[in-house]
């Protein structure tokens, strides 16, 4: 699927829109109020019977909550779109490897976070490389005020490393469960409640201290 057809997956849904798949004229609002009312599995086994308009009804419940977690994760929002759009159509893709012992948003979030981690790597190397160039070059230099201004949360989770910012977001922003925690990143409860726990630490200290500044 290409990034196309994924704009024409989210476009679907409106009165007189063509299925993005190759069907006809839909009957506008009905369909959509249906997979309104439909379960995540059942409309991922409409997707894999074919009936690919369904996975649209992914897009519209998922999209929001992807793109907010990954603007919180990279803290850029053109990354951040850029990374949600990737991860709808791999997810599109990879959909017959889906499992319901599983859920699908744990699933969804485990290839979200991935493509999150590479495109923050990605960006560290950019940005690794282009102060070595300003520091031989002379010349004006990036201060924080030419950087994406957060919120104070955002700023409270400056200095929190990466794994642990994860297991903050995914436990408390996106109310996901321990065990799907651990199914979506490979490390043990224990560890993620470790993690959870030292992000909470930190986050309460840097807010205060924010809040003196």
């Amino acid at each position: 699927m290409t990034p196309g057809l994924l704009a024409g997956f989210q476009r679907w849904g409106q009165p007189g829109s063509r299925d993005p798949a190759g069907g006809g004229v839909r009957c506008a609002g009905v369909r959509t109020m249906i997979q309104e009312r439909m379960t995540d599995a059942e409309l991922v086994a409409e997707v894999l019977a074919g009936r690919t308009r369904a996975f649209t009804g992914l897009v519209e419940r998922y999209h929001d909550p992807c793109l907010r977690l990954a603007r919180h994760l990279l803290g850029n929002s053109a990354d951040a779109e850029d990374v949600v759009q990737e991860t709808f159509i791999r997810a599109y893709r990879g959909l017959g490897g889906y499992r319901e012992r599983q859920t699908f948003r744990a699933w969804l979030y485990r290839i979200l976070v991935n493509r999150c981690r590479t495109t923050g790597k990605q960006r560290r190397l950019r940005e690794e490389r282009a102060l070595a160039r300003a520091s031989e070059t002379p010349g004006p230099r990036l201060d924080a005020d030419g950087l994406e201004l957060g919120t104070q949360l955002v700023r409270a989770m400056e200095g929190l490393d990466v794994r642990s910012r994860e297991a903050f977001l995914l436990k408390t922003g996106e109310d996901l469960e321990y065990h799907e925690l651990a199914s979506l990143t490979g490390a043990s409860v224990s560890a993620l409640k470790m993690r959870v726990k030292r992000a909470r630490d930190h986050i309460r200290a840097r807010w205060e201290m924010l809040d003196r500044a």
